[in-house]
């Protein structure tokens, strides 16, 4: 009989997309099954993660740290790229950024970790959801913010402009593209059945980039940004061949992110492989 897992993901396009031919019936599982799908932000997901309340669920790598004790990396599904990182943003106050009060999307997101590491000084930061910072910041409720998800494309509509790209910080810091969030499992579900998920993982998300139009109106029944081109865009920029496979440069890019966040003390120290398997995607 398969077991049925519990699955999360965010409600963002670049998801939806990934997952919906999964959750769907399109791709043939063994296995395994999976209850209805919840879609939430992912610092609900990330604090869940540090619960253990779902069996496969999205997180951003910043939580994954915390959680390797209980949770694998998939090596599909990722969110990896160049050019797709958060962005630091303010309407132009001339104030020392030490000084300034900065809203973050959660204290467990990439985005609060690479604002730590870029700015460490930076202590006056202020918790808000994603898609409560652009506004926070335009009204003056804070002096800047740290904006994630399809808020890269919209931000100057709002009269803000960016202080720093904070992908393109670690790009160039590193030279390697910015880790930004995976689709993580329980490690006690065991080899057999972690396969099978990364596979259909995969599996899906192949079949999306093949049937692109079955895919929409899932995705625009849960987006926040209706306009078509944006949502395009944003599916464009956070899906890739490292969704596919993280592949060698993808496992470099998290090892070293792991590596920066341990020695700045932002989680625990952790001999404990992160991913699964070996990749079959095509980012080798």
């Amino acid at each position: 009989m398969a077991a049925e897992l519990t699955i999360g993901y965010s409600p963002c396009p670049n998801d939806t997309f990934i997952f919906y031919a999964l959750m769907h019936g399109k791709v043939g599982l063994e296995h395994i099954s999976f209850a209805d799908e919840i879609l939430d932000d992912v610092e609900t997901l990330n604090r869940w993660a540090l619960e253990g309340r779902l069996d496969v669920s999205k997180l951003s790598f910043h939580a994954l740290g915390h959680v390797l004790d209980r949770y694998v990396m998939l090596t599909a599904g990722a969110a990896l790229g160049r050019g797709c990182g958060p962005l630091l943003v303010t309407t132009g106050r001339a104030l020392n950024m030490e000084d300034w009060s900065i809203a973050i999307p959660g204290r467990y997101t990439t985005a609060a970790m690479l604002l730590r590491l870029y700015a460490p000084r930076c202590g006056n930061l202020r918790l808000m959801r994603f898609d409560e910072i652009m506004e926070a910041v335009r009204r003056g409720r804070v002096d800047a913010g740290v904006i994630i998800h399809e808020s890269r494309f919209t931000y100057q509509d709002h009269g803000l402009e960016c202080v720093q790209d904070l992908g393109a910080w670690w790009e160039e810091l590193t030279g390697l593209p910015i880790p930004l969030g995976c689709i993580a499992a329980r490690r006690t579900l065991g080899d057999t059945v972690l396969g099978e998920i990364d596979r259909a993982v995969r599996a899906s998300l192949q079949w999306a980039r093949a049937h692109p139009e079955q895919c929409r109106d899932y995705i625009r029944q849960h987006a926040r940004e209706l306009d078509e081109p944006i949502l395009r865009s944003h599916i464009d920029l956070y899906v890739n061949d490292f969704s596919l496979g993280v592949g060698e440069e993808g496992r470099a890019a998290v090892a070293e992110f792991f590596r920066r966040g341990r020695a700045a003390g932002l989680f625990p120290e952790s001999d404990t492989p992160a991913w699964v398997g070996t990749d079959s995607g095509k980012n080798e």
